[in-house]
């Protein structure tokens, strides 16, 4: 399976036929609106809203996942495990012989344990640090512990099954990267992930950008930055067998990419725009069925309009597109998340 966090080149094109998708292999679909952790870098919690993608909610696009070709399904949040008809959500989708992966914060895994090993092909879990360190910046006692607990209930049911880390370097974690490696592999963790903080979108249920005030609670002084940089130059010497053989599934060169992102927001170097394919390619589905062409940029449609077909390939859909150049748009510059996928 693809990664999610790899790139590729994407020339688009002003020509609106020419962006037209004719296939869309992924999606990401927003099961539930609330989280069950607090987490400092994400907002999410903070809603009031607590509503869940239903099975009424995906039956008429049905039709629109078959026309576009869809494989790959990734059920995100909030946590997707406190939508109580995930289970149902699962059934439909593995009648299509789509592939299904949940990204969770791990701590109903082992409540729903058995779910999770019958539904998901893979499980890639949030991981922000060793023990204490995941527990302080998700505040929720024995987080980190519920976790551990999750995994091997999963594991107990269906050993072979895929499930990965994935952690957000942020102020509370930089310098606790390979204590994060070594805590994936405590775990039993099959491989782990780190992506710089998001700190200016309003994604995340954040109806405004946050103020520089609130970036800087998760963004890194200029000290902070010189510890990152020595942390990952550290982690690429002392792991590179882990990068090697994809435990570590960034290369050296991703892995410094994260500390020039916290550079740009310092005023340090120019944002950089990674090279993506995401609004070719996929499509973000959040719970009131509002379709964005990823998780930073504007919404091109909501599916009690039209179809997800129609919506893809919809005129806000393809002006959007046509117009989109990721090496000079400003979100794109600031993107902490992209996608690569080869079909």
């Amino acid at each position: 399976m693809h990664s999610l966090h790899e790139f590729v080149t994407i020339n688009p094109s002003g020509d609106l036929d020419r962006q037209r998708v004719a296939h869309l292999p992924i999606l990401v679909i927003h099961a539930h609106s609330s989280c069950n952790c607090r987490c400092m870098m994400c907002d999410i919690w903070k809603t009031k809203e607590n509503r869940a993608f239903k099975p009424s909610d995906l039956e008429p696009h049905l039709a629109s996942i078959r026309r576009l070709g869809v494989r790959w399904i990734v059920f995100s949040g909030g946590e997707p495990l406190l939508n109580p008809e995930l289970a149902l959500l699962c059934s439909m989708l593995k009648a299509e012989n789509i592939h299904l992966t949940l990204l969770t914060t791990g701590l109903l895994l082992g409540k729903c344990a058995a779910q999770v090993a019958d539904s998901f092909d893979d499980v890639i879990v949030s991981l922000d640090g060793p023990e204490e360190v995941h527990d302080s910046i998700r505040r929720v006692k024995s987080a980190f512990a519920l976790v551990r607990a999750g995994i091997a209930a999963v594991r107990q049911l269906r050993p072979g099954i895929s499930i990965t880390a994935r952690t957000t370097v942020q102020k509370q974690n930089h310098v606790y990267l390979r204590d994060t490696v070594q805590a994936a592999k405590q775990l039993g963790l099959n491989a782990i992930s780190f992506l710089a903080a998001d700190l200016t979108s309003q994604a995340f249920n954040r109806p405004q950008p946050w103020t520089p005030n609130r970036q800087n609670d998760v963004a890194l002084s200029v000290e902070e930055l010189t510890a990152l940089e020595a942390e990952l130059e550290f982690l690429i010497d002392e792991n590179a067998s882990d990068i090697a053989d994809g435990f570590i599934a960034e290369s050296p060169a991703k892995l410094r990419r994260i500390a020039r992102h916290f550079r740009a927001q310092l005023g340090l170097e120019s944002a950089e725009s990674p090279l993506c394919n995401a609004p070719w390619i996929s499509a973000v589905v959040e719970t009131d069925g509002t379709v964005r062409p990823c998780f930073f940029h504007r919404s091109i449609g909501n599916l009690s309009d039209r179809s997800l077909y129609e919506i893809i390939n919809g005129d806000q859909a393809l002006a959007f597109r046509s117009v989109l150049d990721i090496s000079t748009n400003p979100t794109c510059n600031r993107c902490v998340c992209s996608l690569n996928y080869k079909s």
